[in-house]
């Protein structure tokens, strides 16, 4: 089954894969900040703008980050044995759609996608390194850390992360409360360490977490 979405434009999707071998017309799916994208186990997505968040909820209710997707990449059940796998748009995403059935015949489509499911493992492992920190400041740090290598974009103040993350997306991905982490962003700042653009875009200053390790 392919999924609907708020808007469908047709498209090359040789713009996104760079493949002679798919070179027939797809369809571009359109979802606008805050719509959750349906999760469907015949097939995956890929982001070809935007950033998506991935997500599970727990038996309390509370969700859990589970990574997030950028441009190029692939997302969806089929790589996750969670029920409760979901998918935000955090800010507003074009996607294309591929089927289960078409990466099973394509060697060159599943080659494509060996290395994001790579880079998607990496992630999650650091995610949950992130969480075993004790103390919630150590863990907003170094998910900032984690955050400026893989949206960071060089600005000349520092680091400006790509996109606009709420508190509540970043207490959601440290396990802490929206309160804690504008206190602890708000501390940061008095610091020196962090910044905000015109846009409330998080700017990291240059060594602010030099001595957070590489992921």
């Amino acid at each position: 089954m392919i999924p609907t979405s708020r808007a469908v434009l047709d498209v090359n999707p040789t713009q996104s894969l760079g493949q002679a071998e798919f070179q027939d017309s797809r369809r571009l799916h359109f979802y606008t900040k805050g719509d959750k994208i349906p999760i469907i186990s015949q097939g995956v997505w890929q982001v070809c703008q935007g950033l998506v968040q991935l997500s599970t909820l727990c038996q309390n209710g509370e969700e859990v980050w589970l990574g997030w997707a950028e441009p190029s990449m692939f997302f969806g059940r089929w790589f996750s044995l969670l029920s409760a796998y979901q998918a935000t748009a955090l800010s507003d995403v074009h996607l294309i759609w591929f089927s289960i059935e078409e990466i099973n015949a394509s060697p060159r489509l599943a080659q494509m996608i060996l290395p994001q499911i790579i880079h998607r493992i990496r992630q999650t492992e650091a995610l949950l390194a992130i969480a075993g920190q004790r103390r919630v400041e150590d863990r907003l740090q170094h998910l900032l850390r984690l955050m400026q290598q893989e949206m960071g974009q060089p600005v000349p103040d520092g680091t400006r992360l790509k996109m606009r993350l709420t508190h509540q997306n970043l207490a959601n991905a440290i396990g802490t409360t929206r309160v804690t982490v504008t206190r602890l962003l708000n501390k940061l700042k008095n610091q020196g360490k962090i910044s905000f653009d015109s846009d409330r875009h998080i700017i990291i200053k240059p060594d602010s977490f030099k001595n957070i390790a590489e992921w």
